[in-house]
């Protein structure tokens, strides 16, 4: 019984040799559709021109990046190659810094509309924004992970081919 799941084993590692690591790829396309969920909502609130300042602009140039970085990322983690995942685990730690940007801002933040405080969002929407964030932060993170597990095994498994050989 354990030799069979020693060849099952070595059948797996033989077999990431010829295939792509999908599931991190996913999980990153994933994070960048929940940044984007993330960034839509909070682009089309609007009580009144509270949001057109520097913050947002910088916001969208952010946003705008991110998507670019997070996808060469998962063009990168899907072959296999780890010199990506650095920058996988940096812009995954980026998402739970940038809940002490906006959204601890909208917070706190009220607007006078018609002589009335007026929230700048409503608690479920900057719950949304939230969890959308932190969602994404963690699938970044995962994603690293699976990845360097992964890639960490086949290296390893190819290190032990090129002894035999």
């Amino acid at each position: 019984m354990n030799l069979e799941n020693a060849s099952d084993n070595i059948i797996k590692l033989d077999r990431m040799r010829y295939t792509k690591d999908t599931l991190s790829a996913n999980l990153i396309l994933l994070a960048i559709v929940f940044d984007a969920l993330y960034f839509v909502r909070l682009y089309q609130h609007d009580v009144s021109t509270y949001y057109y300042n520097w913050q947002i602009g910088a916001s969208v140039i952010y946003n705008l990046i991110f998507m670019l970085i997070a996808f060469l990322c998962s063009e990168s983690v899907k072959s296999r190659k780890t010199n990506m995942t650095g920058l996988l685990i940096f812009i995954g730690v980026m998402q739970f810094v940038r809940l002490t940007q906006i959204p601890a801002k909208l917070r706190v933040d009220t607007v006078t509309i018609g002589g009335v405080e007026t929230p700048v969002m409503s608690e479920g929407t900057l719950t949304f924004l939230i969890v959308m964030l932190i969602a994404s932060g963690i699938l970044l993170l995962v994603a690293a992970a699976i990845s360097l597990i992964n890639t960490g095994k086949l290296n390893k498994y190819l290190k032990t081919l090129e002894k035999s050989a």
